[in-house]
């Protein structure tokens, strides 16, 4: 079993969409630099959906023109809601493109305008066309926890819609617990028969830290040998069609708890506090997970030792 993570920075889209205060292109590239110089590799950097519906992801295009000169090492992925997304990512350049479908009908009709099944439908005409265009394809089974509308959801719906988007050649899956409402228990019944079948490769889990569990179902899937994650930098994030969600697992707590366990992200921790800040300015929110606050009382700590040890005279 692998001990290289792959972590999917979500800040600048799952992150910025729901955020009151408008952030400027030049603020997102700030963060998404610093994100890099902490050792970030996979980003999803923005999404093609309508401006008035998310009018922080207007400038989409500008926020891949101004990423094209970074590393190269860099993977850049964009959400996309329908094949009009699409075809504008694909026209920018983009190699890798994410789609979502919810797993209920009312939930997609908040989140889409839409039916299940559409979404469903929608999701499979992106899959095909990127694998005639060769781009990467990823899939979020939203909601696959709990749905914020209609409660706990059975996890032979899950099942169901993954399979099928599988059985489309959607190369990667990610379980998502859009409104931080589950548990390790349903992660591990979700996961179980999928990796007996389809091995842990092409599943990541994309977790929300609602009520606190996001980094116990994250070990859970580790446990699995899932090791593909989504995070969000300062646990920045939330959801406009999922009332009462929290952002996604804060990026500085997963990279801590899995460098600490012995697996490797490539990711700087200590970088990370600057990226939060640059974040936490961006926004004006006040951010920062539960690392990024110990990491700042060391800090103090630090300050207040050498004050002891060298009195001002």
């Amino acid at each position: 079993m692998s001990d290289k993570v792959i972590i999917t920075e979500v800040g600048l889209r799952d992150g910025l969409q729901n955020q009151p205060n408008p952030v400027s292109t030049q603020q997102k590239l700030a963060m998404a630099n610093a994100l890099i110089n902490a050792g970030v590799t996979h980003l999803e950097a923005t999404s093609f959906v309508h401006p008035k519906l998310v009018p922080q992801m207007a400038d989409a295009a500008d926020v891949l023109a101004g990423l094209a000169s970074t590393s190269n090492d860099l993977n850049v992925s964009v959400l996309v809601p329908n094949m009009k997304g699409y075809e504008r990512a694909k026209e920018n350049g983009v190699k890798s493109v994410g789609v979502v479908v919810a797993s209920t009908d009312t939930f997609n009709l908040k989140n889409l305008n839409m039916t299940t099944d559409k979404a469903a439908s929608i999701c499979q005409q992106v899959i095909e066309q990127a694998k005639l265009d060769g781009l990467a394809t990823r899939v979020y089974i939203s909601g696959a926890c709990v749905c914020p509308y209609e409660g706990k959801t059975p996890v032979d719906v899950t099942l169901g819609l993954t399979e099928k988007m599988i059985a489309t050649g959607a190369d990667e899956i990610s379980i998502s617990d859009t409104v931080g409402g589950g548990n390790p228990q349903q992660i591990i019944d979700i996961l179980t028969p999928l990796v007996e079948q389809f091995g842990p490769e092409r599943f990541n889990l994309h977790l929300h830290d609602t009520r606190g569990q996001a980094l116990a179902m994250a070990w859970a899937g580790i446990t699995l040998g899932i090791r593909r994650f989504d995070s969000s930098i300062g646990g920045l994030g939330g959801c406009p069609f999922a009332p009462g969600a929290s952002g996604n697992v804060a990026t500085e707590d997963i990279v801590y708890m899995l460098q600490e366990a012995g697996l490797d992200t490539g990711i700087q921790l200590g970088a990370l506090k600057t990226a939060v800040e640059v974040s936490a300015q961006a926004t004006g929110q006040s951010l920062g997970g539960s690392i990024y606050h110990w990491m700042l009382s060391q800090e103090k700590l630090k300050q207040d030792k050498e004050a002891r040890e060298n009195p001002c005279i």
